[in-house]
């Protein structure tokens, strides 16, 4: 999490660029290194070589580099106000290029952002922070750059030794399943009440605890007789389980998270932004032909637990940016991310979704609760 920061250097290499192809290949080498997981994940996910993977990290990377291409400008010549003109051109083209990889339709694949450097920079400073860091981020790409790079650092070096984990919330607690592919793919009787099982143990060595949160996936396909299962489960428990789960219908399928204690179960979030290619597949629904997880893209951005405020991601939603800002403007009190890790074997993925769901969390001051498979 700590070399986050490094990140801020982007926007100058790009700025510095001689031409727009030079422009572009350093947007590809920074997109290309932040995914640099991607390869070996696919083949882990298909069960095949190297080379869909390597296909699909170029792919994935496509859009930052057309849009980082597209808004480059030449660094010119010329006399000082000549100079200003272009630094605030590119100053503007550069912002642009920011809010572009944060939403829709290229922020699908803005894993990476820059912007998330900002728990790292700014702890606390909640949207003062992310603006700060907008700010230094288009001073990097004018001729003040020497500026940002020297509080850059100053900051960094401040952040560093003043390190402080992500808060946790009193009586909630994660557990963490290591079940690799074959988690939720057991939907007998058995493999629910041996998790309702484990569940309880590990709150009654907690302190206090009223909520556990799984990974995404651990309860499979959701059902009333699943949802009845872990009621009659919970009875007496005083618990409340978040989890993931997924419910399917004939045109496709929701990946979601479900709370369930003795006296209820619903479905509790809608994931916005499921994994691109793998699960969510639009073209399956303009075809006609159904299937392949649905988007919920901007809905229900915070959900209640127990009475707290929760900002929910589920795995791809902890890489991007405009599901995390979107939930921080609604003022959650704890951010809850889950994820099934089990295709990342051997790649740095979910150690990335770990760094980029704590810095958010530092950036606003927030308890964070994770649960990961793998």
């Amino acid at each position: 999490m700590l070399l986050l920061p490094f990140a801020v250097v982007f926007p100058l290499l790009w700025a510095m660029a001689p031409s727009r192809t030079i422009a572009a290949l350093v947007a590809a080498g920074y997109s290309l290194a932040a995914s640099r997981g991607l390869p070996q994940g696919v083949a882990n996910f298909y069960s095949a070589d190297l080379c869909p993977g390597l296909v699909l990290w170029g792919i994935a990377s496509a859009s930052f580099v057309i849009v980082h291409g597209v808004f480059w400008t030449k660094p010119r010549g010329g006399d000082s106000s000549r100079k200003r003109g272009t630094d605030a051109a590119r100053a503007l083209r550069y912002l642009m290029v920011m809010v572009l990889m944060a939403l829709p339709p290229f922020g699908i694949t803005g894993w990476a952002h820059p912007l998330t450097a900002a728990g790292v920079l700014f702890p606390g400073w909640g949207w003062w922070g992310v603006g700060a860091t907008a700010i230094l981020l288009v001073v990097m790409t004018g001729r003040r750059w020497q500026i940002a790079a020297a509080l850059l650092g100053g900051l960094y070096v401040w952040s560093a030794t003043n390190w402080t984990p992500p808060k946790l919330t009193p009586g909630w607690i994660s557990l963490d399943l290591k079940q690799g592919a074959n988690l939720g793919r057991d939907g007998s009787l058995q493999y629910h009440r041996d998790l309702i099982a484990r569940v309880r143990r590990a709150a009654e060595a907690g302190k206090d605890v009223r909520v556990v949160v799984l990974p995404e996936s651990a309860l499979g396909f959701w059902t009333p007789t699943v949802g009845r299962v872990w009621q009659d489960g919970l009875r007496s428990s005083g618990l409340t389980i978040v989890a993931g789960a997924a419910v399917i219908d004939p045109r496709g399928y929701d990946n979601v998270m479900v709370a369930t204690s003795a006296n209820a179960a619903k479905i509790l979030y809608r994931e916005r932004m499921p994994v691109p290619g793998s699960m969510w597949q639009p073209w399956l629904q303009w075809t006609g032909r159904g299937g392949g997880a649905r988007a919920d893209f901007f809905g229900n951005p915070v959900v209640n637990v127990d009475g707290v405020r929760i900002a929910p991601l589920i795995c791809y939603e902890q890489l991007i940016l405009w599901p995390v800002l979107q939930s921080m403007l609604h003022s959650p009190e704890v951010i809850v991310a889950v994820g099934n890790g089990w295709w990342t074997e051997n790649t740095s993925i979910v150690a990335i979704q770990k760094a980029s769901v704590a810095a958010w969390a530092r950036l606003f001051g927030l308890p964070v609760v994770m649960a990961f498979n793998t």
